[in-house]
């Protein structure tokens, strides 16, 4: 399997499958999640809150803790050195070593993400440290003012001697881009990394997020709700839905030619600045109860245009047109 990985790939996952073990019952909370990453490029992982995508991108990294469980799947990564790794299953002590440097993740919330106890220094030279250990204190004091100015954070010689709560939010969320990229990872994971923030802050750091990806050639897996954000940045978009990719297209054709309903309903209710709109529609019905979800496919309910086939079988995966995948009764059916 590993040899099979793509020149061209940087992360390949395979029927990825993470429960949650509760007292109320067995929660699916990703179930047969497959996608590629592949160099220099941004992938958005889209759909509501509560679709998985949070907890997809954890598992990769294998930050589920308990009641969680990964309980099935692959997560192909290959390293700076060419060799290809299993992230879900080589011992803790290499993925400690994968973790922060060649694969690093800016957490949604900047503010839970850094220590108040400590300095924009302190966080930056701890995740370097943890990685290089012959850097010393002087050097490390100079890496963290370049990332600071690479950010774009103003006066970065001052900045770096500040503490979490003497920033803003959006100063903040550059703290925590900064320290994910002081070792310069192959494979970044930003998870909602505008949320909370005003649109001329999102603006900038989303701007930042392309510029990092073609000064470092960094892959970039993006996490989000926003549909604009992700015809601004992305290359690719994989649509997620009750712990499932139903829909899979380079983000021009996506929003082109949407094929699943569901992503034909998500982009009826963005609003359109082209177009007179009086109302914006709404998906009807509410997402699953993965603790029981219901047969065939996950979207049925809530669905204008299920048929009888739906509600008994999972809809099949299939390539509709080139690179564009949907797991739909409506295609696979002829």
């Amino acid at each position: 399997m590993i040899e099979s990985l793509k020149a061209n790939t940087v992360l390949s996952v395979r029927d990825l499958n993470v429960k949650f073990y509760t007292y109320a019952g067995i929660v699916h909370a990703v179930s047969g999640v497959s996608f590629d990453v592949y160099e220099g490029e941004i992938v958005s992982l889209v759909g509501e809150t509560g679709c998985g995508k949070t907890v997809t991108t954890r598992a990769i990294t294998r930050l589920i803790e308990p009641p969680g469980r990964i309980v099935g799947g692959s997560a192909l990564f290959r390293r700076r050195n060419g060799s290809v790794v299993d992230l879900l299953k080589i011992p803790d002590e290499e993925l400690r070593r994968i973790r922060g440097d060649e694969v690093a993740y800016v957490f949604q919330d900047p503010t839970s993400a850094l220590d108040p106890l400590y300095s924009v220094a302190h966080h930056i030279a701890e995740t370097v440290r943890a990685h290089y250990k012959g850097a010393g204190k002087k050097e490390l004091i100079g890496l963290g003012v370049k990332l600071l100015k690479q950010v774009l954070i103003p006066h970065p010689e001052a900045r770096i001697k500040n503490f979490p709560h003497e920033l803003s939010g959006g100063m903040r969320q550059r703290v925590v881009i900064a320290t994910a990229i002081a070792n310069k990872p192959r494979l970044l994971i930003a998870d909602e990394p505008t949320t909370n923030l005003d649109v001329t802050v999102q603006a900038q750091i989303l701007d930042l997020i392309k510029d990092l990806q073609r000064e470092y050639g960094v892959s970039v897996i993006l996490i989000t709700h926003n549909l604009g954000i992700v015809a601004e940045v992305s290359d690719r978009v994989y649509v997620m839905y009750g712990g499932k990719i139903v829909e899979h297209a380079g983000v021009e054709e996506l929003f082109e030619k949407p094929m699943h309903p569901y992503t034909q309903a998500l982009l009826r209710a963005v609003p359109n600045p082209l177009k007179r709109i009086e109302k914006l529609e709404s998906i009807p019905g509410t997402v699953p109860n993965l603790i029981d979800p219901p047969p065939g496919c996950r979207f049925r309910p809530r669905c204008p245009r299920a048929m009888d086939v739906c509600g008994r079988r999972d809809p099949p995966f299939i390539e509709v047109e080139p690179g564009h995948h949907v797991a739909c009764w409506l295609y696979a059916m002829g």
